[in-house]
């Protein structure tokens, strides 16, 4: 049999060199065009930006650790459990444990206070405003107060949990600590209707303490921010124990919101539930959104006492026995024509209930709250500060939606997404801006954004709606294509 030769190319070959040359050459592996630009050997840069990314990722131990134990002793409040000063003081020793273990860190890794993000800028300029606003105040006292007291903790906690969290561990675990504190809430909200015990307005379940969880709406604020994260768990979990955990879960979660009463807790659920059915139900939106009217109405039918003449005096106030939804109407209005009145600086930060109240009562709306106290500029601040997370949370759920399966950074983007809303939607009901709710909420959404930054290495750059209704109906090229693919 005569002796065949062959080479990559297929071509002749003449004379030893030539044989030589291609032997050689066929002993190289064949690496395919669009691929040959990867196969490139890590530069040292290359090896010394992943050991940086990995420090960063993994630094702040100590201070995460305070943070969370902060967190915990936020949730708890042990001030509220004995009036012992040693509880008393707990909250402050272990804020200023974390500012300690904080500052040097941040300082040896990255060598500034805090990275250069827009949520941090906005919330920098609206700390700033606050200040500004206190010599201009009606009662430069008041105004102090409420600048030294919650306000400014939520603004340094907020620096602070954007530049620790930053890895998916430790965002869950702040997650799962705010889960375990909204489901003790709704267990005592039941127990208290259970057994006879709900007294504010002789049948509403109380919140707990005198805190952020003292005011029954506050209370169901809480929860309701929290239940659309539960959500996001459950469709991410892979585990049918912990998919079955997590709908329990909601489910109390869900009966201490209707327990509660609350009117804008209320309209923040079913917003979250119309929300959730626009993302996930695609194919079947109408027949969705359907179902949930359906089952809004039987809530509504099947929910105890007065439950759905409640509800209904948003629209009709003479069917509320208290009229506590035209006073709150009024205010309103009140608030908005102060803001109109006072459109720089506002009245100063808490000076709207004793200055300018005609019951002595809040204004019972966060934005309007802002405006009138701060003006129309820290308005805008606190807007964009909600609004910009936000925004980037649904970049981040559109380009992880196909392979949600694979990872559950985009169930909890959109689990994120969808508490930023209910708390847009209830925090028009309440005067809630100078608290912690909406603080930890950005600081969660702002964390999981430079998570997914760091592990796909592309910065998330919300697309208009034009170029993403170009992108989706570009054709792609087909599989077989010969047409050549350039960086």
């Amino acid at each position: 049999m005569p002796r065949v030769q062959t080479t990559r190319s297929y071509s002749p070959v003449k004379g030893p060199g030539a044989r030589r040359a291609a032997l050689a050459d066929s002993a190289q592996p064949m690496v395919p065009p669009a691929f040959a630009e990867a196969a490139v050997t890590p530069t040292a840069g290359d090896l010394q930006t992943s050991s940086r990314t990995t420090k960063l990722t993994s630094g702040h131990k100590f201070t995460y650790a305070a943070l969370f134990v902060f967190t915990l002793v936020l949730y708890v409040r042990p001030s509220e459990l004995t009036q012992s000063p040693i509880a008393a003081s707990i909250a402050l020793v272990v804020g200023v444990a974390t500012l300690v273990f904080y500052l040097p860190t941040q300082l040896a890794l990255e060598g500034n206070l805090s990275a250069s993000l827009p949520e941090v800028k906005l919330i920098a300029l609206f700390a700033i405003l606050g200040v500004v606003n206190i010599p201009l105040a009606m009662s430069p006292a008041d105004a102090w107060q409420v600048f030294s007291g919650v306000f400014i903790r939520c603004v340094v906690m907020f620096v602070v949990v954007v530049n620790v969290v930053r890895n998916t561990a430790r965002l869950k675990g702040l997650l799962f600590l705010a889960l375990g504190a909204a489901v003790l809430l709704s267990i005592g909200a039941i127990n208290e209707y259970r057994y006879g015990l709900a007294t504010v307005e002789g049948y509403r379940v109380s919140g707990r303490g005198v805190g952020i969880f003292g005011n029954t709406n506050d209370m169901a604020l809480f929860v309701v921010t929290i239940l659309p994260i539960t959500v996001a768990l459950l469709l991410a979990s892979r585990r049918k124990l912990a998919k079955v955990l997590y709908a329990a879960l909601a489910a109390v979660m869900l009966a201490a919101i209707v327990l509660s009463y609350s009117r804008g807790a209320f309209l923040g659920l079913v917003v979250v539930l119309i929300f959730f059915a626009m993302k996930l139900g695609r194919r079947n939106r109408s027949a969705i959104i359907a179902a949930i009217a359906v089952l809004t109405i039987a809530l509504l039918f099947l929910a105890p006492g007065d439950y759905g003449l409640r509800l209904l005096s948003i629209f009709v106030p003479s069917l509320d026995p208290f009229q506590s939804a035209d006073t709150r109407r009024g205010e309103l209005f009140r608030s908005i024509f102060t803001a109109i009145r006072h459109p720089f600086f506002g009245i100063g930060m808490g000076n709207y209930m004793p200055q300018m109240s005609l019951r002595g009562i809040e204004t019972h709306n966060a934005f309007t709250q802002v405006a009138a106290e701060m003006g129309l500029a820290a308005l805008a601040c606190y807007t964009m500060f909600i609004v910009s997370p936000l925004r980037k949370l649904g970049q981040i759920v559109r380009e992880t939606f196909d392979e949600r399966g694979k990872s559950g950074l985009c169930y909890l983007a959109l689990g994120l997404e969808a508490s930023l809303i209910a708390y847009m939607v209830s925090s028009f009901f309440l005067s809630v801006a100078y608290l912690w709710y909406v603080y930890y909420l950005v600081g969660y959404a702002v964390c999981l954004r430079r998570i997914y930054e760091a592990e796909t290495g592309k910065s998330v750059v919300v697309e208009t709606r034009k170029a993403r209704k170009r992108r989706e109906d570009a054709e792609p090229l087909p599989a077989n294509s010969n047409v050549g693919v350039t960086a």
